[in-house]
């Protein structure tokens, strides 16, 4: 919630820094609250827009904040940071504007990481691999201590096929941020891919470990430490599993089960004929 927002130059600074402030505590009620009774008084402040946007879709408000991106957008701001975070927003629902914004932010903030970062991000997921991994390789250059950087330089790296450099970014982005479960699953979804279904079951476990509520990440943790015969942390996972599926998840948990009861061989087959590669590309065509 830093940078250059807390530098709008307007009246309302200090408005804009509490709203931030009540962002950077995950109170998006007060946050957009705050937000909203500045815009009465500025309707045509970008920053205000912006960050309003943000605390909206963080409320799942994702209609009206896509309306506050645009409307950001609409008053031509300079910041490149202000144009990567709505630009960025907006490549979320695939908006045709966010791609003018991306790269107004990159060409403006040559030096700023998080420019260079979303629009490298964004032209990646849009097939233009080669240059995107040209803004993500500068990002981490500009900031090397960006865990987000690296995750994404990693990703890009997994779809080139350059696995080893891809486990290498993921695995650095991971001292930076060893919570990050989403980089943790990819990179265990890496491993496997490279052919180390070991290492990638340590992944994948500690992954599900952290996130017991995704369904997904316990499925392939399950099967990876089936695979592997590790009996004990499959039944774990799938304990996990149980807990987090929903009523329209009951085929599809039930498969799962069959294939760890069954043994290594029906795990392995699924995992790595079936979900894993799934998996991999679904997490990594997701935005930032």
């Amino acid at each position: 919630m830093s940078g250059s927002a807390r530098n709008g130059g307007t009246w309302h600074q200090e408005v804009l820094a509490r709203a931030l402030a009540f962002g950077e505590d995950g109170r998006w009620d007060e946050m957009a609250a705050a937000l909203r009774d500045a815009l009465e008084a500025d309707p045509d402040d970008p920053y205000v827009l912006g960050w309003l946007g943000v605390a909206e879709q963080e409320l799942g408000e994702d209609e009206r904040a896509r309306e506050r991106f645009r409307s950001c957008l609409a008053q031509d701001p300079l910041d490149p940071e202000l144009l990567a975070l709505a630009g960025s927003a907006l490549a979320a629902w695939d908006d045709p504007e966010a791609e003018v914004a991306l790269r107004a932010a990159a060409l403006s903030g040559p030096d700023v990481p998080v420019a260079r970062l979303q629009y490298g991000a964004y032209l990646v997921r849009q097939g233009l691999t080669a240059e995107g991994l040209e803004h993500l390789e500068e990002a981490t250059r500009l900031d090397p201590e960006d865990p987000v950087a690296r995750a994404e330089l990693g990703g890009a790296f997994a779809l080139t096929g350059r696995l080893d450099e891809a486990v290498a970014a993921m695995e650095e982005a991971l001292e930076r941020a060893p919570e990050d479960e989403w980089t943790r699953t990819l990179l265990g979804l890496v491993l496997l891919e490279r052919g180390d279904p070991d290492e990638a079951a340590v992944e994948l476990l500690t992954a599900s470990r952290s996130a017991p509520e995704d369904l997904e990440s316990q499925a392939l943790a399950a099967l990876a430490a089936a695979a592997e015969g590790l009996d004990s942390e499959a039944q774990e996972a799938l304990y996990r599993a149980e807990q987090s599926a929903g009523p329209g998840d009951a085929a599809f948990l039930a498969e799962i089960e069959d294939a760890v009861h069954a043994g290594p061989d029906r795990a392995r087959a699924l995992l790595r004929g079936e979900l894993a590669p799934v998996a991999l590309r679904d997490r990594l065509a997701a935005p930032l």
